[in-house]
Parts: structure tokens; sequence; C-alpha cells
């Protein structure tokens, strides 16, 4: 089974691709889907669409098109933040989706983690088949009223001043520049009170996080809440930006776009068609992350499409996973330089042994038999004990990570999994 790259892609992506274009970005990629990707498609049940669909349908096609085979959904930026404030633990920002609902567990000695399927998945499901519960349809409507209650033109006005005093830079390369410069300046605290402002709010653990911070020594935030700090540079740059008129304050669902900026940490790829994040994502992301643009990838998926769907016809019902669990070895396909960057060679070399191989639980080398890593998997499930909750269980040291999802087994035109290996 292919794995790739983590992605992250804005509704825009998706809607330009085809349904079999759609099953090779989900087949060559691990989405890490972000929360506002489930509430963006969930508020277009409250948007006028194009003449000859429902509102259920456009919906209902987003869904349908949406990673199921390597969907990881990302925890809330917000309670990310919250985290980190209240000092729960380390945030990660290495590439890699940070994974909630998680259960530890253990078995024969081994530990491992084992992730249902998660409420927003389950939701996508339905929603492929029309079916849409009362409480999604209020949340759609409470979503669009918020948006629309949002008044950029008055943080745009807040920020002309700092802008003004700045110099009124006018790149966006240099507005991130002044965000950081603000960020780090000399007065911490009033950062720290800028950042809980602009994120969480004080509610009853404002003052709180502030004495743990005093308690700590007064510690830069940039090193004191890495994830807050980053998410603080955007809604700076942001803020900065409308008032430098580099960013429009007119279109209210500027703050949802520069919102899916705040998970960057989180992908090794990123990919949208949206004016605003395609100016502005590459100037967030590391030297060991890509952006790139939402049209290029649908031309190289449609490329491999093509490339794929000249193989003999008895080679295709066999299912995708025994012919593209890598892409081709071609330098010419935007997604093996995208796979030789990020991961291990596309010819299969290099593969990684597991953690893990025991007497009770045995988890099979890469390239075994699919039924016998499925069987092991199956087994560890059932066997294991759970842990506590709050149990640390480092995803790179435990011996089965399991997700529990729905998969279909055909999309758009592609057999993905045969019928005989349901047997």
């Amino acid at each position: 089974m292919a794995q790739g790259p983590i992605l992250i892609f804005d509704k825009s992506t998706l809607q330009a691709l085809n349904p079999d274009q759609a099953h090779w970005m989900d087949n060559f990629f691990m989405s890490n889907i972000t929360p506002l990707f489930y509430i963006e498609t969930l508020a277009d049940l409250e948007k006028e669409v194009r003449a000859g669909k429902t509102s259920e349908q456009v919906v209902g096609e987003i869904a349908y098109k949406s990673p199921d085979m390597q969907a990881y959904p990302n925890v809330h930026h917000l309670t990310l933040i919250w985290g980190e404030l209240m000092g729960k633990g380390k945030i990660e920002m290495i590439g890699f989706p940070i994974l909630g609902g998680g259960q530890p567990v253990t078995l024969g000695g081994a530990t491992g983690i084992i992730y249902k399927q998660s409420p927003e998945e389950e939701a996508f499901n339905r929603w492929q088949n029309g079916e849409f519960l009362e409480l999604e349809r209020g949340m759609a409507k409470r979503w669009r009223r918020e948006l629309e209650s949002i008044d950029l033109k008055a943080m745009a006005a807040s920020f002309k001043g700092i802008h003004e005093r700045a110099g009124k830079p006018q790149e966006l390369a240099d507005i991130k520049a002044l965000a950081e410069a603000i960020v780090d300046g000399p007065d911490q605290e009033a950062v720290l009170r800028m950042a809980l402002e602009l994120t969480i709010g004080y509610g009853d653990w404002g003052e709180q996080i502030i004495g743990r911070w005093n308690t700590l020594g007064r510690p830069r935030i940039r090193d004191y809440a890495p994830y807050v700090t980053h998410v603080l540079t955007v809604d700076l740059f942001f803020y900065l930006g409308m008032a430098a008129s580099q960013i429009g304050s007119d279109r209210k669902s500027n703050k949802a776009d520069i919102a899916y900026l705040y998970y960057l940490p989180f992908c090794m790829v990123f990919t949208s068609r949206d004016d605003l994040q395609v100016r502005s994502a590459p100037l967030f992301l590391r030297a060991d992350q890509s952006f790139v643009h939402g049209d290029d990838l649908k031309a190289d998926l449609k490329q491999l499409d093509q490339y794929y769907d000249a193989l003999p016809e008895e080679e295709k019902k066999k299912g995708v996973f025994s012919f593209a669990a890598y892409p081709p070895n071609d330098d010419s396909y935007l997604v093996t330089q995208l796979w030789k960057k990020h991961m291990k060679p596309p010819d299969g070399s290099e593969q990684r042994k597991p953690k893990y191989e025991g007497k009770t639980v045995y988890v099979p080398p890469a390239g075994s038999n699919p039924k016998e890593i499925i069987k092991a998997l199956d087994d560890f499930e059932a066997n294991a004990f759970p842990l506590a909750p709050e149990t640390s269980v480092a995803m790179d040291e435990a011996a089965i990570v399991q997700f529990s999802r729905f998969v279909r087994r055909t999309k758009g035109k592609w057999i993905r999994i045969p019928e005989k290996d349901e047997e």
C-alpha cells in the first residue's frame, strides 16, 4: 500500500480534481485533513451554488473526492495552542499531523496506538450519500454567520499605525519580517497577552498561563511556545498585510483561507489554488517543505492517470495496490519529484524495517502479503489491553499504529481493492 509525503490541500485544489485524479492524490500522498477543510465543506450547505446542482450535491461531490485511504485529521489549532501554553507537552512541528483520539494499548510487551474512525470521517461518509444531520446543517448556518460577523476592515485599521511606524513595507516578505520583529519585541509579556487575545482568549486560564510563564522565568515567547509563535506570526502577517492593502479586507473568507497556514508545520507539501495562500504560504514553509500550485498538481495527476490507464486491463483489475505502490521512477512527474525529496526512492529500496517482531504480535516486513498485515493488525486490536488515556506512546516507537476507516473499494474508474481481497 502506498504511503507518500504528508500533504495539506485546501478546498480549491480538491474541487479542481476529477474523481480519478483525486484517487491518485490519495494513493500517493498521506493527507493531513485540517479542521478548516471539514468546516468549509460543511459550510457549502449554506452557499449558493451553480445552476443545476443543489448544495447537498456539491458537498457530496467534495466528500466523495476527499481522501479516505490515507486521511489523517489534525487536531484543531486552538486545542494545540491551549495545550502548549498550559504545558501539556511539546508540539512536534516536523511535517507530521498531530492526531487526537488514539487509544494506547499493550500486548506481549509491545505498545501500540489504535485510532478509531473520527467523527469527521464518519460525517464525510454520510455526506457522500446525501445524508446530513440537522446538527450539521445548524453548524453550517453558524459558520456562515460567524464569517459574516468578522470586521476585517476594523482589524486592518487597528494595525495601520504599526504598519506606518515600520516604514510602510509593501512586499509580503517584508510584512512577514515585520510580524516576526513584533513577536521578538522587548515586551514579551505584551506579546504573550496579544497571542492570547488573538487566539484562545483569556477565559479562566489567561492569568494562569501568564503566571506559569512568569514562574518559568519569563522566557522568549518563541522559545516558550513555538507553535503559538507560528500562529501569532501568521495572524500578524494577515492583519499587517491588510493594513498595507496587500491583502484584501473586503473578502471575509480571507480569514478562513489564511488560517490554513496555521497547519503548515504539520505537512511536507502544501497545495492550493487560492490566491492568498499561493502568495503567502511559501513565506512560512521550511526549506524541507514544498509548495505546489493546485493547477500543477492537477496536471501531474492527470498525466499519472493516463500513464496507469495504458496498462493492460487484466493488470488494472488486480487493484491499484498491486501496481502503484510507488509513483513511476521518472522525474518528469511532479509526484515522483516530491517523493524523492520527502520520502524513500520510488523504486521501493531502503524499506524501513518494523520496530517490533514479537511472538504474540508479528509485524510483517514491508512488502508482505497484505492479508498477513491485516491479520496482524486485527489480532493486535482484538487482544491488546488498553492503557490509561494519558499514557504517552511515541508514534515512531509504537509496535503497531492502527487506523480504522471506511475506504471505498473503487474511486472514479479505479479498482483500489479487488473483490478477492475481501475473502
